[in-house]
């Protein structure tokens, strides 16, 4: 029977609704078939604990006496951007930390920095300011921590990639990579995306989901803010409408001062550089059977194709596609050679990150947004490739 997310947030304040996790949804489905599913469910909570590089801070930290206007900065030696506003800041989770020449380079970049004011704790701030006649300051340094600055909240303009690749290394040599290091000779394959528990998978043309959609993000609330940048809903998809490779992305917001550093972690990939690992939680909303469905989606049901980064293009040699539920058995066979397989996100913790999202909407102090405006679905990928050259 259809509902409306009104009356889906009637039963919340109810403490009336009920919510399964991802996991227990597909479950019930197995024992019990759609129809009846969507006769005992009214929102589905879906989770994921993944890095998520495409993230950073936005922080505005407050005028100085006398003022300054900031054109160079650093929070714990990472480069922070100050190109817009005088004391408003965007720290990059992947920027690193910046070194003099006799300096021992450390594992540490922009993630790190990020999880750390969230945690509470007190950061070195140097600031090199443009003196003019508004702005007198040429320079300026303290310590800062989330209580100590105004605004400080995660702009992050790719999170949640749909799905993803599988990496591996056909050369001679080691590689590192953004999915960490890939040994040679097919020695290892890693893959990033938790798979069917993931949120996107469980709405893949994105019906329930759209810009103003309130999640659960980095253990506060958070919202879609607009299409993640390379958002390509046009890949192409398998019968039951999941992709079959990079798909849609989203843009996400959320007030970092209300977050939990159990679900904001820095993270380092030996030669490769830093990143975040975040969780994000999404409630779908069972509008109708056809949310059943689609969310009734399984490891199996998807698949990832398999790229081998031993090949420096930005096209790169693909072994075919495997499904997640192989990827998930612990290994696949790529060329005729059984590999084993290794998970970059945290099944555990996107489990987790559901049941945490479903622990608020059973509580009444979670409700459903309905979005303003749906995300694109026609949005092609567009390439750099040299040009008049």
């Amino acid at each position: 029977m259809a509902q409306t997310i009104a009356e889906i947030n009637a039963k919340i304040a109810k403490k009336t609704v009920k919510v399964l996790t991802v996991t227990e949804l597909k479950a019930l489905v197995a024992e019990v078939g759609v129809k009846q599913a969507a006769k005992q469910v009214d929102v589905i909570a879906t989770g994921t604990f993944e890095p998520m590089e495409s993230s950073g801070a936005i922080i505005n930290l407050g005028h100085t006496d006398p003022p300054i206007k900031i054109r160079s900065c650093w929070i714990d030696g990472v480069p922070a951007y100050a190109g817009f506003g005088a004391v408003d800041l965007y720290l990059g989770a992947t920027q690193e930390v910046e070194l003099g020449e006799d300096e021992k380079k450390i594992d540490r970049g922009g993630g790190h920095a990020i999880a750390d004011l969230i945690a509470g704790k007190s950061l070195s701030l140097r600031a090199i300011g443009h003196p003019n006649d508004c702005y007198p300051r040429a320079s300026f340094e303290s310590t800062i921590s989330k209580d100590s600055i105004n605004q400080f909240y995660l702009f992050n303009p790719r999170n949640l990639y749909q799905n993803f690749i599988v990496g591996v290394n056909s050369g001679e040599q080691a590689l590192y990579t953004y999915l960490g290091p890939l040994q040679a000779r097919l020695g290892n394959a890693v893959y990033s995306n938790p798979g069917a528990i993931s949120p996107l998978w469980n709405d893949p043309d994105l019906q329930t989901v759209g810009i103003g959609t309130r999640i659960f993000m980095g253990g506060g609330i958070g919202y879609v803010a607009w299409e993640g940048t390379q958002h390509f809903p046009l890949q192409k998809r398998l019968p039951n409408r999941t992709p079959i490779g990079p798909a849609a992305t989203l843009a996400l917001i959320g007030d970092a001062k209300q977050m939990d550093s159990k679900w904001v972690k820095g993270c380092y990939f030996h030669n490769y550089g830093a990143s975040l690992m975040l969780g994000v939680g999404v409630p779908i909303p069972v509008l109708n059977e056809e949310v059943i469905t689609r969310a009734a989606v399984r490891d199996e049901d998807i698949v990832a194709p398999v790229i081998d980064f031993s090949i420096p293009r930005r096209v790169r040699p693909t072994f075919g596609s495997v499904s997640y539920a192989q990827l998930k058995s612990g290994k696949i066979t790529v060329g005729g050679k059984t590999i084993r397989t290794a998970p970059l996100a945290s099944i555990f913790l996107a489990e987790q990150v559901a049941i945490a999202l479903k622990e608020w909407i059973v509580a009444g102090t979670f409700m459903l947004t309905e979005p303003v405006a749906l995300l694109p679905s026609d949005r092609a990928f567009i390439p750099q490739d040299a040009r008049g050259f």
